[in-house]
């Protein structure tokens, strides 16, 4: 369809006996954007008001959200979340979506809430969202995915169509009705990072993470241990298994031992059950 769209105009500048300018839309509410039409590093097609309706759903968007939408095009997703009651803000590189986006808000009686900023996603700060909402390419949703991975445990993160590479995500779901085509999200919400060595009581756990999965052992005193009547210093070591991480809540299983608890960044905390039995469990960062 763009490529019509530029012979149409090189035919009609020649018909004038004038060299064929660059098409440049006006920017406000006159702009008409074109399915398809280039951008910095995707095509703009957009997002079908049924998945928006979802993609806010499944993040359990609120009042209290800061959602923030990289590649904002013409600003739905964006209203969408300010008529939530959130505050949002689109990042676009467009200047003349960006007008167009403020045009719909103002429209739509949202401005207060939905702000729209005209610039590279690669280049600005969204740090502080607690929603990030976006419809990329699979390589650009990997190359923002270090970016991600250092907000703060908890962000949501929601994609139109396309994952994340090998971060798999926590939910999938589809638009229910009036979409025929890119109907599907994925959620991610972003771990605590928990890789590294902890002292666990007079313990150590040595944890490997990918994502909001982690491996790794605990080592503790062999107790009666037989070995312990020679080298007092034996140590027993214990797999983890069924290590999870839900934002900071985090929960595993060692030596027959369940622990849930929560990551407070140096410190982990919760409670262990045995045969029925609970105590109290804290693991400091070493």
């Amino acid at each position: 369809m763009h490529s019509s769209r530029f012979i149409a105009l090189s035919l009609a500048a020649l018909l004038l006996g004038l060299a064929a300018p660059a098409a440049r839309a006006q920017p406000g509410p006159e702009y008409k954007p074109l399915v398809g039409q280039s951008g910095k590093d995707v095509i703009w097609v957009p997002t079908p008001q049924s998945l928006v309706d979802k993609m806010l759903e499944i993040a359990k968007v609120t009042p209290q959200d800061f959602v923030v939408d990289l590649g904002s095009g013409d600003g739905r997703t964006v209203i969408t979340a300010a008529k939530l009651g959130a505050t949002a803000l689109g990042i676009e590189f467009n200047p003349n979506m960006v007008e167009l986006s403020k045009h719909n808000a103002d429209k739509a009686g949202v401005s207060e809430r939905a702000t729209f900023l005209n610039a590279d996603i690669f280049a600005s700060d969204f740090s502080k969202a607690t929603v990030v909402t976006m419809f990329l390419l699979p390589s650009l949703n990997v190359k923002l995915r270090p970016t991600i991975l250092d907000m703060k445990p908890g962000t949501r993160v929601v994609s139109n169509s396309f994952d994340m590479g090998d971060w798999k995500p926590d939910v999938t779901a589809h638009a229910s009705q009036d979409c025929t085509g890119y109907c599907r999200t994925f959620l991610w919400i972003v771990p605590a990072k928990v890789e590294g060595t902890w002292q666990l009581g007079d313990g150590e756990l040595s944890l490997k993470q990918s994502y909001q999965f982690f491996t790794g052992t605990l080592t503790t005193s062999a107790g009666d241990h037989p070995a312990r009547r020679d080298h007092p210093d034996a140590r027993r070591v214990s797999a983890i298994a069924d290590g999870t991480l839900e934002a900071d809540k985090i929960t595993f299983t060692s030596g027959g031992v369940r622990y849930t608890g929560q990551v407070k960044g140096g410190v982990m905390e919760g409670t262990s059950s045995s045969e029925g039995k609970e105590a109290k469990w804290q693991a400091t960062r070493k």
